[in-house]
């Protein structure tokens, strides 16, 4: 498996820069600190602009948990059926929110030329694992079951950041395992692949904006006594073939570099394709920033380009049997 590097001088200054203005991380370590967190919103003058070729709607997915809200972005006059990408935002499985992410999601619908749902998946401590994982797999199922009712074209992909990317990569164990939906295409952007790391990454950069804390507030929170299965962590599972091809995104400076050169150096093992890029020098949860980090703009642009060379789209014929056509 080959890396590819992408070590921008400007990159490395911009992420030097905003580390500076935020200073080091604190891990959360009670429910109070948590709202208080929840609480605070990101100006888009740093999380970046919504596309203004993009639209955007509010719907909810049926679930095992009970309905799921999800954001969809559509680029406004697109004719015909897309690609759909289910899109997982970040937050140590405790925060974030599909509202994050304008930016990140209305540019990936324009430029990968797909639809972007974007989940607002249950979180911890109010819903501890497997909400979470269970709310990303019926999202799946739902999207490759009925896609074309908002707009599909019968290819479903799934991507996320961080423990949104945790999530993809469970469910989509889940869906090889189960006989569930076969994904087009996997996206995982800085994932957070196990529990207790103690990785060169780790020593290296712990508190760079994100702090890993075995056995922590969060973890515990999280997890709440539950087994951890390869679905809670993916990178604990015995093979990782019969997995979707995937895009793996690292960052350079990031306490979870590790946890996604492992990961893709096992799919690449297990005979999974796999394109493997790290950004030398950008920290964690850079997608986010895009107003500042001028990273998360490239890295958008290469996302965008590996979904738009996913295979043929699949169209159901009018006895109901999926058959393929053009990706257009």
């Amino acid at each position: 498996m080959k890396t590819r590097l992408i070590d921008e001088p400007g990159f490395a200054a911009e992420t030097s820069a905003f580390l500076e203005r935020i200073g080091q991380a604190a891990p959360i370590c009670d429910y109070e600190s948590l709202l208080a967190a929840r609480a605070r919103t990101v100006s888009p003058a740093v999380s970046g602009q919504m596309d203004p070729a993009v639209q955007a709607a509010d719907l909810y997915l049926p679930a095992r948990g009970g309905p799921v809200l999800a954001r969809l972005y559509r680029e406004r006059g697109a004719r015909g059926p897309r690609q759909i990408l289910l899109w997982l935002h970040g937050g140590g499985f405790i925060g974030g929110s599909v509202y994050d992410l304008d930016h990140a999601c209305s540019g990936l619908a324009r430029l990968g030329g797909v639809l972007v749902v974007s989940l607002e998946y249950r979180l911890a401590p109010e819903h501890p694992f497997p909400a979470a994982l269970h709310d990303t797999y019926d999202a799946m199922c739902w999207l490759a079951d009925n896609g074309q009712l908002i707009g599909g074209d019968g290819r479903v992909a799934a991507g996320g950041q961080s423990a949104g990317a945790a999530l993809v990569a469970g469910a989509g164990l889940m869906a090889r395992d189960e006989g569930g939906p076969a994904l087009s295409r996997q996206v995982l952007c800085y994932p957070a692949l196990d529990f207790g790391q103690d990785t060169e990454s780790v020593r290296l950069y712990n508190g760079t904006f994100v702090t890993i804390e075995p056995a922590g507030w969060l973890e515990t929170q999280y997890l709440a006594g539950q087994e951890v299965t390869a679905c809670a962590a993916p990178l604990r599972a015995g093979t990782l073939a019969g997995l979707p091809p995937a895009l793996v995104i690292g960052a350079g400076r990031d306490p979870l570099r590790d946890d996604a050169r492992s990961y893709a150096g096992r799919l690449d093992s297990d005979g999974v394709p796999v394109t493997h890029v790290e950004y030398a020098a950008t920290m964690h949860g850079f997608l986010n920033f895009c107003g500042v980090l001028s990273a998360g703009d490239h890295a958008l642009g290469v996302i965008a380009a590996d979904l738009r060379a996913a295979g043929p789209a699949r169209e159901l014929a009018s006895d109901g049997k999926v058959g393929l056509t053009g990706a257009g």
